[in-house]
Parts: C-alpha cells; structure tokens; sequence
C-alpha cells in the first residue's frame, strides 16, 4: 500500500507507490487531493499536488489512477470556467458555494445536457483520425465538429443522428483491434501535444483592430507574441482587446497564478462583453481558465497545459484560435518555488534550470498547421503571453527566455501608461520578426507600398527621438524648421495614429484599410509639409490650419464613410499646404 512519507509544501513524497509511471496523477490523503507523479528515484516517487496540503501527513493512504493528467474535450467547453485541473467553477459555486472543497471532484462536461448532433461521414467508409464524423451547434457562434479521436481508424460501423449526452454513444468503429464506440467528447493528456500533418509557415497577419499592433508590430495566425510590462501598464487591457477584436474563431483565456481582484474582473466582464462582429455574448466563443495567485502553486502549470490543450482541439477543428497566458511569470514562479523544494540545484536568479525548455515547449505548440484529417483542413492557435517582470525589467530569466522563443515582442512602457498613451506599447522597443513573412499578404491584400510606409513611420519616430535630446538642451525653437516639421509629423503618428481609446465605439478597432488610408494620410502631409518648407513655410503656420484638425480626427470616421471622407480630405489638405507655401514664398 502506498503512503505519504514526507510533505513539503505542494511536495509530497510517496513510498510504495512500485507501479507509477511519469505523470501519473494520483489521489492523496483521505480526502483524495490531485497530485502529479514528477520525479522518480528508487522506491519513492515525488508528487506535486495540485491542492492545498494542509492536513496531509505522513502514513496517509496515496491512490495511483494509472492515468496521465487529462482534459476532457467535447460540447460544452465554450461559456465554461474552469480551474487549472478542469473543474467547472460555475457549477461548483451552485454546489459549494465560494470557496472549492478540497479533493472535490466535478465532471468538466456537464453530463445531463443533451445535444442534437447531425452525422456528416457515411456509414461503411473509412476513418483516420480527424475525420469529421458529424457536427453538433455548440452555441450560435461555434459549430462543434465531432471527429474520430487521434489514434483510432478503421470502417464506420454505425452512426446515427439524434439527441445525446457527452456518455451516450453516438457509433462505433471497426478497427484491427475490435469495435471502438464513438462519443461526443474524447479525452487527451495535457503535456503531449496534439498531432498534426504538417506546420505552415507564418504568412497571414492576426488583424487585431489595434493600429500600433497591425501596422508596426504585427502577430501571424499560429504566431506566438510576448507582451511584458510592469504592474499598471496595460498588459490586460491589451489582451482583453485582442479577446475582443482579434480575427480568431475561438478564444482561450487563461490567467495564470494573477491576482484575485484582475482575474474577478475578467469573470465579472467577460460574460457581459459582446462579440464585435455578431453582437453575440463573447461568450459563446470563449473558455476562461482562472487560476489565481492564492491557489497552490502546483496548478499554475495545470492551467497553462490545460489551456493550449484546448486551443489545440478547436485548432483540429478547423478554427484559429488565440489563446492568451496571463502571466506566465507567475508559472515560472511556481516552478522556482517547488524546484526548491525539490532540492534541485537553482539556476539563474533561483529559477530552475530547465526553465527556458519548459517555456519553448509551452510557446512551440502554436503555429498554424494542416490537420490530421484527409480532407486537409487547416486551423491555427496563436498564443500571447504576458510577463509581468519585478519592476520591468525584461533582462531578467522569464522575460528573456520568453524572448528567445516569441518572434514578437509588444513592450509595454510605465511612462506611456501614466500619460494615458494606450496601447502603451513602445513603438522604439517593440518588435515583430514576421515582417517579411506577412509581406506578400500586406503587397496582395491590402497595398504593395503599405511595409514601406511602416517603415518611414519608423524612421520618423526614431528621428524625433534623436531630437528630443537636442531639444531638452536648446529647446525646439532653436531648432531649424525642417527638424521642427519631424517633430510634427512624429506627434501627429503618436497622437492621432498610434493612441486609441479602447472604450470609444468607433475608435476601438480599426481596419487594417483604414489603418492604411491613416498612415498614408500622415505620411502624405510630411512629405508635402517638408516641400512647403523647402520653399520658405514656417511649420506654425501649417499648424494651424484647419485641415490638421481633421487630420487628427481621422480615427473617429466611421467605417462606412471611409472612401468618401479620405479622398476629399486628402485633396483638402494638398491645396491646404500647397497655399501655405506660396504664401510664405
């Protein structure tokens, strides 16, 4: 019989416990708490528990189940709130109130509701994983797709249509092995990546609707992006607006060890958001996974896997997913605290030396890819994780090893933040590496010149940075008129482009075209600006005319009058400063 030998923490070493195997999970004390099987040396197996350990002491009865960690996936996903070991929250409220009994035990998938499911595959063909064997309407947002689980193929014996619970069998299939009954809902062990066919290369641009992300430092669809930054600078606001806005099907929302009050305010506004797009609840396309700061530590690295597992089901669906990690500083926490107790020699800063390995396999699992099934499908998971750095300093070991695996890297900046600049992503400090792949996207789909007006709106931001030290010394009238036409048009970038109000109706998203017509625009007036100059304008004067009050109201013209209201503004503002320099010849 297996028992406790020694508890430290969330660490508790078993003795007896001769037919374990890795990752086992297995049920500790008399209460039957959760515990993973991480390391074995001899007779004895070390298990991180994933509740608190309270009361646990040495002689009480271990269970193994014989089954690595798991996550049941099937209808009924999407609107749930889940814990980091897939309990459902909602309904543990009901049943128990605030707070989670420990060793409490919930199925994931509600096991009454019943759901019409719609056979797509013939009876008598044959199926390999992936194969979509019928459909079932999740919620009006999401069309569920039922599918032969990875691993089974053979002939389909029999499959009816009707109304099912996620335990009643819906067919079966004639493999080598014998007759395998298909259900609505599979399961698969957290830590093993789903299989895939093959990985596609990164050359279409997630469009968030958040200009400083879509046209300075874009993600691709399968892409992974970091967004580090200190307390207070946004972090959540960002990927509570990409939730929101990005182009993805299916949302996976995970926070990760953060605190009680952020993580009630997701659950508190998340359900009441509505989808942009189809004034649906956002909701109805989303999984919310909270794990906060005061849960055992253990269970952050349960809720991370737990998430991107999902992600990749709804990927082998066919849907982009994004799935945003809020923070994954706090897992590597976890991991510092029970590689200590594990008496593991520290690494850098005490954080375990296998952390960058574990980061990499977390991040490696998004891309977009074409799927198991034969009929090629492809989905991608996107994944963005935020790093909440110990007073933002991204030189320390989560922030760089996160960077050494994300090709994207949104910095968020304290200062921007406090003078209400949002999105407070540096735009001299950020950067994407999927430029020269999205490319060809940006040339076909949208303007072939629009990377090369990214990349002069660069040049002028890190010109006007340049100046900004010689005009703290002499101030900018010293400075010669066509310096000052930088400055200008680097403010008009800054203010007018690159700021936008997540709580304004129009300004809240927009259009990669818009995004285009805008910074086209601005770069436009600096040129005929800097013309104007040439020929003896003085930059006050240009300031102030009308025209560039509408300049800087450009992000509030609705979509809808987007053609219209642009080209008559651009005329206006050509004749405009193309006066203002006759008048100063």
């Amino acid at each position: 019989m297996a028992v406790v030998g020694r508890v430290s923490g969330p660490v508790v070493i078993a003795d007896g416990l001769d037919d374990a195997k890795m990752f086992d999970v297995v049920r500790v004390g008399s209460l039957g708490l959760v515990g993973e099987v991480i390391r074995l040396v001899g007779g004895a197996a070390t298990i991180q528990v994933y509740e608190d350990t309270t009361g646990i002491r040495p002689g009480d009865p271990i269970e193994n189940t014989g089954q690595a960690l798991s996550v049941e996936l099937g209808p009924g996903l999407l609107k749930s709130i889940y814990d980091g070991v897939q309990r459902p929250l909602d309904v543990i409220q009901k049943s128990l109130g605030d707070f989670i009994t420990r060793g409490f035990v919930a199925p994931p998938l509600d096991e009454k509701a019943i759901w019409e499911f719609t056979p797509t595959a013939k009876v008598g063909s044959d199926v390999t994983p992936g194969t979509i064997l019928g459909t079932v309407q999740e919620t009006p947002l999401i069309l569920h797709k039922i599918m032969v689980p990875p691993g089974v193929q053979g002939t389909l014996k029999d499959l009816k249509a009707g109304k099912y619970t996620i335990r009643d069998p819906i067919g079966s299939i004639q493999t080598g092995a014998g007759t395998s009954p298909v259900f609505l809902s599979q399961k698969w062990v957290v830590r093993i990546p789903r299989p895939v066919r093959q990985k596609l290369p990164p050359t279409i641009p997630l469009i968030t609707g958040q200009r400083v992300i879509d046209s300075f430092f874009p993600v691709a669809k399968g892409g992974t992006a970091c967004i580090p930054g200190p307390f207070g600078s946004g972090k959540t606001v960002c990927q509570q607006q990409l939730a929101k806005w990005a182009d993805s099907d299916v949302v996976v929302y995970v926070g990760c060890g953060e605190r009680g009050n952020e993580m009630t305010e997701v659950l508190a506004t998340f359900p009441t958001l509505l989808d942009p797009k189809t004034k649906r609840p956002l909701m109805e396309r989303t999984v919310l996974i909270a794990n906060t700061s005061n849960m055992p530590v253990a269970a952050r690295e349960a809720s991370v896997y737990t998430g991107i597992t999902i992600a990749e089901y709804y990927r082998d669906m066919g849907y982009d997913v994004a799935l945003m990690a809020d923070s994954t500083s706090r897992w590597a926490e976890a991991m510092r605290e029970i590689s200590g107790r594990l008496e593991e020699m520290p690494g850098e800063e005490g954080y375990p030396a296998y952390l960058g390995r574990r980061v990499a396999e977390f991040y490696e699992r998004a891309g977009r890819v074409v799927t198991l099934s034969p009929d090629g499908r492809t989905g991608s998971v996107t994944v963005v994780g935020a790093v909440s750095p110990p007073g933002g300093d991204t030189s320390e070991p989560v922030s760089q090893n996160t960077l050494r695996v994300t090709r994207v890297f949104w910095a968020l900046d304290a200062a921007l933040a406090q003078r209400r600049h949002f999105p407070s992503i540096n735009w001299l400090q950020s950067y994407s590496l999927y430029i020269s792949d999205l490319e060809p996207w940006y040339g076909s789909n949208l303007a072939k010149d629009f990377i090369q007006l990214r990349q002069k709106a660069l040049e002028v931001l890190q010109k006007e940075s340049e100046l900004q030290e010689i005009v703290q010394l002499v101030g900018v009238d010293a400075l010669p008129e066509r310096e000052k036409g930088v400055l200008d048009v680097a403010r008009m970038i800054r203010e007018d482009y690159l700021q936008q109000s997540a709580y304004d109706d129009v300004d809240t998203y927009t259009s990669i075209q818009k995004q285009y017509r805008m910074l086209r625009m601005i770069l436009t007036f600096s040129s005929r600006e800097q013309e104007a100059i040439a020929k003896g304008a003085q930059v006050g004067k240009l300031q102030a005319l009308p025209v560039r009050t509408k300049l800087s109201r450009m992000k509030w013209i609705p979509e809808a009058e987007l053609a219209s209201q642009f080209d008559a503004l651009e005329l206006e503002m050509s004749a405009a400063v193309a006066s203002t320099a006759t008048g100063g010849a």
